[in-house]
């Protein structure tokens, strides 16, 4: 199963659109993820277009937003977590733990900073964002490979 993660794409007031380096990855998709602060619904439908999606709601969705502030769910045998805003880097991996302790993977966002640390059998990862880099030095985005319970990550530049 293949799974493209996303967060931060703020369309319309930081970027129009998803990036185009995005549609192959998006055609392969078997699930895409979307760890919020997409500011428009229609990012949710264009993504539609692609596979199913999962998304959270992030701290700029000021729409009238109809999506959680978390989630948990199982992709292809893997417990997966999502949450916007993770709180500070310090304490993060803890904290984690404590708000999903059946989580094999916890995606989030909001600091636009890419992030994969696999540790202790908890995944955490933080693709970044495709369309606003802030202090990050590319435009990033990540995927999930789940086959038999077992998951792989990598994040990739646009």
């Amino acid at each position: 199963m293949l799974v493209v993660v996303v967060a931060d794409t703020h369309i319309r007031r930081r970027a129009k659109g998803l990036p185009g380096g995005l549609t192959p990855h998006l055609e392969s998709a078997d699930l895409i993820l979307h760890a919020g602060d997409l500011l428009v619904e229609d990012v949710l439908y264009e993504l539609e277009h692609y596979a199913p999606v999962r998304a959270v709601k992030g701290n700029v969705d000021g729409w009238e937003v109809r999506l959680p502030e978390t989630l948990e769910f199982e992709a292809g045998g893997v417990s997966i977590a999502m949450v916007h805003d993770s709180g500070p880097k310090k304490g993060r991996r803890e904290r984690m733990k404590k708000w999903f302790p059946g989580a094999r993977v916890v995606v989030f966002g909001h600091s636009h900073m890419p992030l994969l640390e696999d540790e202790g059998g908890l995944m955490l990862l933080n693709p970044g964002s495709p369309t606003q880099r802030r202090r990050a030095p590319n435009h990033t985005f990540a995927l999930l490979r789940v086959e038999g319970g077992k998951v792989r990550a990598e994040i990739l530049t646009l």
